[in-house]
């Protein structure tokens, strides 16, 4: 570290909290505040609480490589080798780093194929975060939807959801059933800055179910809504959504 630059750094910061402390600097929430209050400024050191044992090098390309690869691929993602994506967005699944209790539980699995402590310990975890009596694992969510919908929809059922997944669209339609996407309206707005764009329109939601009785054996709220872009839902937005199941 640059001793002389620290100390210009330290010198401003300092200066900044004595200008800050002499002038009253508006905020967006002024109108609540008294006529006199003041704001200040304290600086606060912000760095990743982990360390990173291990790295992955990725092969680099050119544009030309990459426009290449594209045209190969029929401009198809899913056709892409892995070794010419430079940076890999095509899913969030299984691509962060695991950490020292993760690795350790790969090496204190018990993996017998029936009775297992690891499933029991997974069991318990669940039940206690979910409350459910019944737990079964599988290895993918769709996986999980093929089991679910096979269960509980009928042909002419109606699914709404605030954006279905690809896999999730498929195997609601699989079982000849309709996927409804009710995303707010400000969720189509890719330009529009909004907290929660990926919430679920209720009012959309509640004219649904209430015209179509008997149809409607679920409703799904996908977060973040992934297929919208990964935007976010509000914790209201998912408590709303459950009053108008209930009731």
């Amino acid at each position: 570290c640059n001793i002389s630059l620290l100390e210009r750094i330290t010198s401003c910061c300092s200066i900044i909290r004595t200008n800050i402390k002499r002038n009253s600097i508006p905020s967006i929430d002024d109108h609540r505040l008294e006529p006199k209050t003041t704001m200040s400024f304290e600086p606060k050191t912000i760095f990743e609480p982990f360390r990173i044992k291990s790295i992955e090098p990725i092969r680099t390309s050119t544009r030309d490589q990459r426009k290449q690869a594209l045209e190969e691929a029929f401009y198809n993602p899913f056709l892409l080798k892995a070794e010419d994506v430079m940076i890999d967005l095509l899913t969030d699944s299984g691509t962060g780093a695991m950490s020292k209790e993760q690795w350790a539980g790969m090496m204190l699995g018990d993996e017998s194929y029936a009775g297992a402590t690891s499933f029991y310990k997974f069991e318990r975890a669940v039940k206690r975060i979910t409350g459910f009596q019944h737990v079964l694992p599988t290895h993918q969510g769709r996986a999980a939807e093929r089991i679910l919908f096979g269960s509980i929809l009928k042909p002419g059922d109606i699914v709404p959801n605030n954006t279905h997944f690809d896999t999730t669209r498929a195997n609601v339609e699989y079982r000849k059933a309709q996927a409804l996407d009710m995303v707010v309206p400000e969720g189509h707005l890719p330009s529009l800055e909004h907290p929660f764009k990926g919430n679920i329109d209720l009012n959309k939601l509640e004219e649904a179910i209430l015209s179509n009785p008997g149809r409607v054996p679920l409703v799904m709220v996908t977060v973040t809504n992934n297929s919208g872009g990964g935007q976010p839902v509000s914790m209201a937005n998912l408590r709303g959504t459950s009053e108008l199941c209930r009731n």
